[in-house]
């Protein structure tokens, strides 16, 4: 028996281009191995036509959902991340991975950021948040998700064989494709999700209110306050906690090793969930730090508690 006989090689097109829109608009739903299941499909229709319509179907999902997000960053700028920190399954610095990966790559990280979970949905945003031009984020986007799909269809082209056999299997037991679908989508969804609750539950451990901090400042006016947003968060709001000092997140643990050992230290970001300043204070007691917290809310907390904030001054 083979993959002919789920009977849907005539909806190829149709399926991959919701798989992979969906997917592109950050739903949870396992895009690549939707393709990979397609292209199994597409090995005994023998159609040459109908292969290259799935692929640009599939095309025009990826550009399609990839645009919106692009098109949302262009008109909310960075503030489209807090809103991906609230509520991304994934753990939020992906955010702050992005960013930096934007920083040094540019637009060009889009023709491999597909390849890397989570960084495609936090890039495009960024990239219309900054100067990119969309003639030349559609080239990019466009040739990093044709690279993308070209894998996924190929692979479930070369391995349909081993796809039927567990195809064959699954229904053995009464179940289809959609069925194992939906297992694996709540599998994934249970397991980002734990994830993510553990992570957050570590944080509440150490992490300290902006009303804590006020009374901590008053009291230890030597307390360090770190910024570790990225050099793009900070032009897009260029204002610190006072006496804040500036840190870049990519080379913190050289630059945060210098910082004395017996002071309170405070980190915050720019993330609502301030699990990257988490991530930092976490690097920091491992350097031997005892009295770290990062701040709940980061800047926008305290910010909105309406304590006062200075600009940055960039150097020139």
């Amino acid at each position: 028996m083979v993959v002919a006989s789920v009977n849907w090689s005539d909806t190829a097109p149709v399926v991959a281009f919701l798989g992979v829109f969906a997917g592109a608009m950050g739903l949870p739903v396992p895009a690549m191995p939707t393709l990979i299941v397609v292209g199994s499909t597409l090995v005994v229709a023998r159609d040459p036509v109908l292969i290259m319509v799935t692929f640009l179907s599939a095309l025009a999902g990826a550009f399609a959902g990839d645009t919106a997000w692009f098109l949302t960053g262009r008109r909310y700028g960075y503030r489209v991340l807090d809103g991906l920190c609230r509520i991304s399954l994934s753990p939020d610095t992906c955010v702050r991975r992005a960013s930096g990966f934007f920083e040094k790559r540019g637009v060009k990280l889009l023709l491999v950021s597909r390849f890397i979970p989570g960084l495609s949905l936090v890039a495009i945003p960024i990239a219309g948040a900054g100067d990119t031009r969309f003639s030349r984020f559609t080239v990019y986007d466009l040739a990093g998700a044709a690279l993308w799909i070209a894998v996924g269809l190929s692979a479930g082209m070369l391995f349909y064989r081993q796809i039927d056999d567990v195809l064959s299997f699954l229904r053995q037991f009464g179940l289809g494709l959609a069925t194992l679908a939906a297992i694996a989508l709540v599998l994934w969804i249970t397991f980002r999700y734990i994830r993510r609750t553990l992570l957050i539950a570590r944080l509440r451990k150490s992490r300290i209110s902006v009303d804590e901090l006020a009374v901590l400042l008053a009291n230890d006016p030597g307390a360090l306050i770190v910024d570790v947003r990225s050099v793009s968060n900070r032009r897009d709001d260029p204002y610190v906690i006072p006496g804040s000092r500036l840190f870049d997140l990519t080379s913190a643990s050289d630059d945060l090793s210098t910082l004395p050992r017996d002071t309170a230290v405070i980190i915050y970001c720019s993330c609502p969930n301030e699990v990257s300043a988490a991530k930092v204070a976490e690097r920091l007691t491992k350097l031997g730090f005892a009295n770290v917290h990062p701040l709940t809310g980061g800047i926008s907390a305290w910010r909105d508690a309406g304590r006062d904030v200075e600009a940055i001054v960039f150097a020139t």
